[in-house]
């Protein structure tokens, strides 16, 4: 029983080990991009307490960032096709350093693609949340919700069931904001309207950011 014990100990030691190999390469392959992040930084230094906007391609994506909002400070940290647990590991070098006033976040999009349930996403989307708050109590956070994409329709209910746990994870937290984008970006039909995204079918064109600009210019802080 003893050698049972042990040996189900160092496969479970084993595993977490693993495990952690496979965290440590993922987030290897971001370094490139996050020290161009930083790199500009040195060249050009960022606005005080900015709005940041984090999270993955969409928000990379946004490149109508500062004309969409004129008069806010904004800096956009988004990052390829990143998960929330990615956000979360570099927070300490794209978004804490800068003392954002606010943090708009859009995450899940890629999680749940990767076969995460809506329980995960959650759940890291929390971590998250905690992170920055546990940098600064009065930081405005603010999620856009997962949006409706024609390549992923076939996520489209946990799509919903994931927004609908932010939702109301962020209704019961203090200088939280959460963003409805699903719905405005969805026909009177309730179908996929085809000029909001490229070709892929998945990233946006300009008349999809021109309503993600809309939905969130009256949040800013």
């Amino acid at each position: 029983m003893y050698r049972l014990k042990s040996l189900i100990l160092s496969l479970f030691i084993s595993l977490l080990l693993f495990v952690g190999s496979l965290q440590a390469q993922d987030f290897q392959k971001w370094e490139k991009e996050i020290s161009t992040l930083e790199q500009q930084d040195k060249l050009s230094a960022p606005p005080r307490k900015p709005i940041v906007f984090t999270g993955s391609s969409s928000i990379r994506l946004w490149k109508t960032l500062n004309q969409d909002f004129p008069g806010k400070k904004i800096l956009n940290r988004g990052f390829g096709g990143s998960q929330t647990f990615e956000v979360v590991h570099f927070a300490d070098r794209l978004i804490l350093p800068y003392h954002p006033k606010q943090v708009v976040i859009y995450v899940g999009d890629n999680d749940l693609a990767a076969g995460k349930t809506p329980e995960q996403v959650m759940a890291d989307f929390k971590s998250l949340f905690q992170k920055i708050r546990e940098n600064n109590r009065k930081t405005n956070i603010t999620f856009i919700s997962i949006k409706p994409s024609p390549s992923r329709k076939n996520l489209i209910p946990v799509i919903t069931q994931t927004n609908q746990l932010i939702q109301q994870y962020l209704a019961a937290q203090k200088h939280a904001t959460y963003v409805d984008v699903y719905s405005r970006m969805l026909l009177p039909s309730g179908k996929f309207n085809p000029s909001l995204y490229r070709a892929d079918s998945l990233h946006m064109t300009d008349a999809g950011y021109r309503i993600w600009a809309e939905a969130v210019r009256p949040v800013l802080k």
